[in-house]
């Protein structure tokens, strides 16, 4: 049996200011998937991980959706089976659906070897998006499937930008033991901002940006400031401002929800601020949060999604 593997890194969204427009891969953690020949259409043989509560209808799973749209896109007869093994947690604001997705294309294309345009692969993988968290946005889906920092200026049609990364930036990414569905959030938000909160929203946004270009730390510090979604989304993550400030008195730059969260980020100078928001971080989550918490320290900006492994027998 002819079978490639992909692996598709988690991500941070939003990035405080950047609400639905940035994102980030970080290493340690993410999504697998398997496909091979086989069937009818796309099938999934079986999900690893997910404590059985993930669909294995391919119409109504991220990465069978996925795989089925870039079958189609491409005019493919062949029929592909899948498997998935969740390597992030369900309802995590870690980009678990965008992760599968994003596995679930470029395995497939691989197997293929359809050298599919990456702008095709990533319109595949918003599809599958789409089903997890309710709309096709991409500020997940870019950064899974390219790596890097991402800026998405528009997802109809697509329209994104690499941001440069300064020397040393780190982010710290702290899961507690919580599941917060991305409908749901999203549902918290309504449909207007008032407009003070948007005026104060685009200019840290747009220093943010300059801030990335000119390595500058400290107006990345004063930016990092989300006055749209976090205020609403406050509440579902106890202890919210007690765990930033631990953050902040650490030396992270600036720190918040990952998503609709519960994870939460923090942006550092270097590693070894890193390591040290990361203990207060995860120290400050135990103290509001029941349950062991998930800590991961990365190079802001992973690589995207891959190839790992191919077998023929």
């Amino acid at each position: 049996m002819h079978s490639v593997t992909a692996f598709a890194p988690a991500t941070v969204s939003n990035v405080g200011c950047g609400f639905d427009a940035l994102g980030f891969a970080i290493d340690g953690t993410g999504d697998e998937v398997t496909a091979h020949f086989g069937g009818h259409g796309v099938t999934i043989d079986g999900i690893a991980a997910d404590g059985g509560r993930l669909p294995r209808d391919p119409t109504r799973n991220t990465a069978g959706i996925a795989a089925r749209a870039l079958l189609a896109a491409i005019g493919e007869e062949r029929g592909v089976a899948l498997m998935l093994r969740k390597g992030l947690p369900l309802a995590s604001g870690l980009g678990g659906s965008a992760a599968s997705a994003a596995a679930a294309v470029v395995a497939v294309d691989a197997l293929l070897e359809a050298r599919t345009p990456i702008d095709l692969l990533i319109a595949c993988a918003l599809e599958g998006e789409r089903m997890g968290s309710g709309s096709a946005h991409a500020d997940n889906v870019v950064p899974a499937i390219c790596g890097g920092l991402i800026l998405v200026r528009d997802s109809h049609p697509l329209d994104f930008l690499h941001l440069p990364i300064p020397e040393g930036l780190t982010a710290v990414v702290v899961h507690p033991a919580l599941e917060i569905e991305t409908t749901a959030a999203r549902a918290l938000l309504g449909d207007t901002i008032p407009l003070a909160d948007g005026v104060r929203q685009w200019a840290n946004l747009g220093a943010l940006v300059d801030a990335l270009h000119r390595s500058d730390f400290d107006l990345m510090s004063r930016a990092l400031v989300d006055a749209v979604a976090e205020p609403r989304r406050a509440g579902l993550v106890p202890g919210l401002d007690a765990i930033k400030r631990a953050a902040a008195d650490a030396g992270a730059l600036g720190a918040g929800l990952s998503g609709s969260g519960p994870s939460l980020f923090a942006l550092c100078r270097n590693r070894q601020i890193g390591d040290r928001v990361a203990a207060a971080m995860t120290a400050a989550v135990s103290a509001h949060i029941p349950g062991v918490p998930q800590t991961y320290v990365s190079a802001v900006g992973a690589a995207g999604a891959r190839v790992v492994a191919t077998c023929v027998s």
